[in-house]
């Protein structure tokens, strides 16, 4: 029986516990908790257990010196000023735990009469506080700036006077230019600020050109995120040093017979991973997974490594990809290419007739890939009958595989993948979603084979492990998505296990498409977000006890650090070897075995902040694509509803946008959370995550990537908003102002806005729309 659920009369029951966190004025830690309810020494070692549970069971969260409730706010934070709304600043907290689909919660700074007034971007360490449904915050200090510099686009008023419009659409407020150095109107721009307090401005320190042009998409993100994008000479000159490297074919397997396949994207600017199978005669496969050794050329404590663990994993743009590694290795000594001898970690499996692994085994090799294909033509040439027997035995292996899947029930979620095109210059030439095939399936399976054999054999050797954790959904999440579906008239019984299987039956008995796509939005919400640690919690998702990224050292960290631990729990070192500029060794070093909770937990961030960077960059590619087609009707699901309004997604692009509360009509919307929907007051009718309906395309901003759609009537037309007004009038000039969104000149040059002013930005301090 766990301590916690042990009788004893001097501890608080977790509701009690729950309750004191949340009513209480001062951060809660253990000390706390133990001082209010007067607890003896032997309760303070049965509530430290108790604590355990509640954090495991997504109960609370935070460290022992500070609890908050899973989901909430803690009582003392860091904030950061996302905006200044009439006057007052709004904050998030500078670190979100919750993943991806939980947005960070929207705090109310309540201003100090004498303390300087506060601006985008300022930190504050701040005392929060639960109001009604929201928080708000009381500032206790001001923090200084980590950001350094800022992006965004020179802009004059109708005064003459610079501003910097921001390119990030959370923000809402322009910056006046104290130093306009070399910039012109309209430019893309890096600032710093020019010093203390809200008239000191910004100035500019680097001009980046023009932000409407080819490739300034992928460099927004890459600066926004501050992903490091320029090689050091030492680290150039070593990965130079790293790729002359010999190969020792005494100490390596010869795999340079076997046909073995790399099936890779059309567009790959990388290939690390490569296939083969052949029948055992026994009704299973020998099959094999090649990657790229990239622990022989990336070796730990050298400035190549250093370097590699900075940036964490590549990121990848439609127009560009920033490696993790120089590209004399990533795209080419490591490269697995067709026809040349490369050098590679393999995974040789033996795959039983029920698509189980029967057994596998880790060599260094050498191996000569037969051919490079691309997806899309290995699926060709399959569904032909032409494929030959490589590329036949490979699907016969999967089919074995995918049947051992469908009897594990991983989570099968629909989320569908945008791909832009690009012309040689660099112009869109298309966005659509990317065709799932049969092929992406087959290397799938595989990959995920070499990678569960990794973490396993790992675990035989008690060598450290970097696992790649998914864990199942919080407590706090089920109970939320208990009710969401009880709104919609489902069940779902937390008293049972909650599997994969379980969300995958719910999706199957749904017929009708809306709500089907509305259930796959509340379990895609109600998921955590993986990441890497050494402490092993599974897979929730790929239903695996164990699980570990083998399989693409050349862009993640984390893979290359299980390819070092390979290496020393097989015997698998190359004779520590010294060479120039090199480190000898090629397994774990003690910094990676002393350091690799820091080490995955930082990884695990870089991951996340290139997911937002490769996000955000294919939305401002999106509005981009879609700024010619301004006025369009388009089919459109609705992915999130607010009490300001709902956002919507195109379904033939994926691009999301707003559709504010305002433009629905004169009619008023009650907002129904519990349901996630807009209901007319009079009418009825309902606006609920899920549905799909035609909008209409009214503003698309490549700066910024943000879309605004409209509500169309039987007609086709735009429905009259509510509380529609006159134009207003720009006070400085008495010009009319529409507030419209990037326009093309009359030479078709796209501008900023009129006379250089963005639409819907306001400047800072001023507290109005300019």
């Amino acid at each position: 029986m766990s301590p916690s659920k042990r009788p004893n009369p001097g501890l608080p029951s977790r509701e009690q516990i729950l309750e004191f966190i949340r009513t209480s004025d001062d951060p809660v830690g253990k000390r706390e908790i133990a001082k209010h309810f007067r607890l003896t020494a032997q309760d303070k070692i049965l509530l430290k257990a108790m604590l355990k549970d509640m954090a495991e069971e997504g109960l609370i969260d935070g460290k022992r010196t500070a609890f908050h409730r899973m989901g909430g706010v803690p009582k003392v934070t860091v904030l950061r000023i996302v905006e200044i709304d009439e006057g007052e600043p709004v904050a998030i907290p500078e670190t979100w735990q919750p993943d991806d689909a939980v947005p960070p919660p929207r705090l109310r700074v309540i201003e100090k009469k004498k303390q300087a007034a506060l601006r985008v971007g300022d930190r504050i360490l701040a005392r929060t506080e639960e109001a009604g449904k929201g928080y708000i915050a009381h500032p206790m200090k001001k923090l200084p700036s980590n950001e350094g510099a800022v992006l965004g686009v020179i802009e004059f008023d109708g005064a003459g006077k610079p501003w910097l419009a921001p390119v990030d659409k959370r923000v809402r407020n322009s910056s006046p230019v104290a130093d306009l150095g070399k910039a012109e109107e309209g430019q893309l721009v890096l600032a710093e600020p020019a010093g203390r307090g809200l008239r000191a401005g910004v100035k500019v320190i680097e001009v980046l050109g023009d932000p409407l042009a080819p490739r300034s998409y992928s460099l927004i993100a890459i600066h926004k995120y501050g992903i490091p994008h320029h090689f050091s000479e030492k680290v150039l000159a070593e990965a130079e040093a790293a790729s002359a490297l010999p190969l020792d074919e005494a100490k390596r397997e010869d795999l340079t017979h076997l046909p073995i396949v790399a099936i890779d994207p059309a567009d790959a600017r990388d290939h690390d991973d490569a296939i083969w199978a052949e029948p055992d005669g026994k009704g299973g496969f020998t099959a094999l997974v090649a990657i790229a050794d990239v622990s022989y050329y990336v070796r730990p404590g050298g400035a190549l490594d250093r370097e590699a663990r900075k940036r964490g994993n590549s990121v990848y743009f439609p127009d560009r990809v920033v490696p993790m590694l120089p590209e004399v290795l990533s795209a080419d000594a490591c490269s697995l290419k067709q026809g040349e001898g490369r050098a590679a970690m393999v995974c040789h499996l033996s795959i039983s007739p029920e698509g189980q692994l029967a057994g596998w085994r880790f060599t260094r090799a050498i191996v000569r890939i037969a051919e490079n294909v691309a997806y899309e033509d290995a699926q060709a040439r399959i569904d032909e009958g032409t494929a030959g027997e490589p590329l036949e035995n490979l699907w016969a292996a999967w089919k074995l595989l995918a049947e051992a899947r469908a009897a594990r029930d991983p989570l099968e979620l629909e989320i569908p993948e945008r791909r832009v095109t690009l012309d040689e210059q660099g112009r869109i030439t298309g966005i659509a979603i990317r065709e799932r095939l049969d092929a992406h399936r087959v290397v799938e399976d595989f990959m995920i084979a070499a990678n569960v054999a990794a973490a396993k054999a790992l675990e035989s050797k008690a060598s450290p492990v970097v696992y790649r954790i998914h864990e199942p959904p919080t407590r706090e999440k089920l109970v939320a998505l208990r009710e969401y579906f009880d709104s919609l008239g489902k069940k779902l019984a937390l008293g049972q296990v909650i599997t994969p299987g379980l969300f995958n039956r719910m999706l199957k008995d749904i017929a009708e498409p809306a709500e089907k796509a509305l259930v796959m939005e509340a379990v895609l919400r109600s998921q955590t977000q993986a990441y890497y640690g050494p402490a092993n919690a599974g897979h929730f998702g790929l239903a695996l006890g164990a699980y570990a990224h083998f399989t693409s050292p050349i862009r993640r960290y984390a893979d290359l650090l299980v390819h070092r631990a390979l290496v020393d729990s097989f015997g698998l070192e190359q004779g520590k070897v010294k060479y120039d500029l090199l480190p000898p060794a090629t397994g774990l070093s003690d910094q990676d075995r002393e350091d690799l909770t820091r080490i995955t937990d930082a990884i695990s961030l870089t991951e996340r902040r290139a997911m937002e960077a490769e996000r955000d960059t294919i939305d401002r590619y999106v509005a981009a694509w879609l700024s010619a087609r301004v006025g369009e009707v388009f089919a459109t699901r609705i992915t999130g509803v607010q009490k300001f309004g709902f956002f919507a997604t195109i379904v033939s692009l994926g691009g999301d946008g707003l559709v504010p509360v305002s433009s629905l009509g004169r009619e008023y919307f009650r907002y129904d959370e519990a349901a996630q929907a807009l209901i007319g007051e009079d009418s009825g009718q309902r606006y609920a995550t899920g549905d799909f309906l035609d909008l209409k395309l009214a503003e698309a901003n490549p700066l910024t990537g943000a879309l605004k759609f409209e509500v169309v009537d039987s007609e086709g037309k735009p429905v009259e908003p509510r509380g529609a007004r006159p134009e207003r009038r720009d006070r400085r000039s008495g010009n009319k102002s529409p507030n419209k969104g990037p326009q093309k000149d009359a030479a078709g040059k796209h501008q900023v806005g009129q006379r250089g002013r963005p639409g819907n930005v306001r400047h800072q301090g001023r507290g109005k729309k300019r």
